[in-house]
């Protein structure tokens, strides 16, 4: 029964840590002043991709990840680092 409650207790900071990701990733886009449609054109995907990464519906690997990091000139820390780009720390 622990093992159960550590589980949902890690997927619970996981959430968490995964909706900051998601934050950073579309306030990357905006600070570089570009719209979904520009971005997916720039990575050759239609604009439902760029949505689907942003709102969590779709994961982002660490290679899609660096492909927006390109592209929103910042360092992949930015996105995972804990404190970085943090609007709470």
């Amino acid at each position: 029964m622990q093992s159960c409650s550590l589980l949902l207790m890690g997927s619970a900071v996981y959430s968490k840590r995964y909706r900051e990701f998601l934050r950073r990733l579309r306030a990357a886009r905006l600070e570089v002043g570009l719209t979904q449609t520009e971005v997916a054109a720039l990575l050759n995907v239609h604009q439902s991709y760029v949505s689907k990464c942003e709102s969590g519906e779709r994961r982002v690997d660490v290679i899609e990840l660096t492909d927006f990091a390109t592209i929103y000139q910042k360092p992949l820390l930015y996105f995972v680092e804990p404190g970085v780009g943090s609007t709470s720390s």
